[in-house]
Parts: C-alpha cells; sequence; structure tokens
C-alpha cells in the first residue's frame, strides 16, 4: 500500500484534474485537511509540499494554497549536462559535494527509474557553479548498479562524461519545470535571500536503449539561469 501522503497527494490531485478544485481556488487549511482524510498535520503537509514542488499547488504567504494557474509545457530539446551548458557559455564549471549515500530508493526513485524496492540507489546532493558563482542545487538519483564500477570522483564531477566514457549512450529526458521561492536551506546553498526566485526542474534522463539513468531534482536561482525551449 502506498505511503498515507502519496495517496493524499493523488486524491487532491485527481479532484484538480476533473476539476473540484478550479484554479487559483483556495483550499481548505492543513488542520482541515488532516480531519478530512484523519492523518496527521504533518501527512497533510507532505502531500501539500509535494504538490508544490510538482507546480500544481501554489503556497501565497499569509494567504493559504492555492490551485496554481495553467503552466504552459514545452519539451526541451536533448539531453545536456550542466557542466557542457556552462562550458558553452564560457564558464568555468564546478562543483561541491555535499552528500554521497548508498541507499534503498525511495517510492520517486523506484517509480521514475524502474527499480526494485530491494535495489540500491547512489544518492548525492551537489551545488553548481558558474563561475564560481552557485547557479544550482540539486538531489541526483542513479541506479547503483549502472556505475559501481566507475569512480566517484568522476561520477560526482562530470556524471555523463562518464557514463560515455564508459560505452554508453545517453538519450532522451523528460523534464517539469515550476517555481518556487528560496528556503533557508537553498539560501544556504546558493548564496541569495531566503524567498528569492527558484526555478524547479525535475528530470529523468535515459539511455538509448530506454533505461532511465538518472532522476534529478534541481533548484536554479532564477536570476542566474534561463531554461530555452524551441518548437520544431
Amino acid at each position: 500500500m502506498l505511503p498515507a501522503y502519496i495517496q493524499i497527494h493523488d486524491h487532491i490531485k485527481a479532484e484538480i484534474d476533473e476539476g473540484v478544485w478550479k484554479i487559483g481556488q483556495r483550499l481548505p487549511s492543513e488542520r482541515d485537511l488532516s480531519d478530512d482524510f484523519e492523518v496527521s498535520r504533518m501527512t497533510v503537509r507532505q502531500a501539500i509540499t509535494l504538490l508544490v514542488d510538482e507546480g500544481i499547488l501554489e503556497r501565497r504567504m499569509g494567504a493559504g494554497t492555492f490551485v496554481a494557474s495553467s503552466r504552459v509545457k514545452e519539451k526541451m530539446r536533448g539531453t545536456t549536462s550542466f557542466t557542457e551548458i556552462v562550458k558553452n557559455q564560457g564558464k568555468q564549471p564546478s562543483s561541491r559535494l555535499i552528500s554521497y549515500n548508498r541507499i534503498r530508493p525511495n517510492e520517486f526513485e523506484i517509480k521514475h527509474l524502474g527499480l526494485q524496492p530491494k535495489s540500491y540507489v547512489v544518492r548525492m546532493e551537489r551545488v553548481r557553479y558558474a563561475d564560481d558563482l552557485p547557479v544550482v542545487y540539486e538531489v541526483a538519483s542513479i541506479p547503483e548498479k549502472l556505475i559501481r564500477d566507475m569512480n566517484k570522483k568522476e561520477v560526482t564531477e562530470h556524471f555523463f562524461k562518464t557514463l560515455t566514457n564508459n560505452g554508453y549512450s545517453i538519450g532522451k529526458s523528460q523534464q517539469t519545470i515550476s517555481a518556487s521561492l528560496a528556503d533557508s536551506k537553498l539560501a544556504k546553498y546558493l548564496s541569495v535571500s531566503k524567498g528569492a526566485a527558484i526555478l524547479n526542474l525535475t528530470q529523468v534522463s535515459f539511455l538509448q536503449d530506454g533505461q532511465a539513468f538518472e532522476y534529478v531534482r534541481s533548484y536554479y536561482v532564477g536570476g542566474r539561469f534561463e531554461f530555452y525551449l524551441e518548437n520544431n
């Protein structure tokens, strides 16, 4: 059975899709929702936070939580590493590793990476820089079996290049972008003020054979990075 907060997330999302909750409509308070679902406020908060991260809901300071305005979804072309993007702009990329752990996958890693619950992922947190200016904080999850024999330093500093050097061919990616405000943790790592504009990118990257090799949640400083979308 799915965790309670995932069930609540799916229930609210389904109601939004069905028009029970309209764009711009305010949701009940966490206390009221916890009474309705007969769970703790912490469980409701987990579900709401996930919906906010996905861009389905938005929090407004002092006003509550609302169904987010419709977003235009465009497909970004190709799968390109942060390192290559920064180099192509004539800047020097670098990374600071925050954590690097071999652990059991959570529900989202199982889903997006097509893993078995008893397998392992390597989950690493990094701050990525362009010319020593912090641009993005990211949490990347990689199937452990894929990089078991690879050098940790190479994986953490230039993962995509390390993959290709080991004979893998990188294919497509699936990306979702939303907006949020920096919390205390992001403000610290990205050297911005709490409440600064943040672009959230969730990306699943695949090899040419269709195998998912990375699930990453990235938080970009709004004034330091922009995405270019191209249509056919």
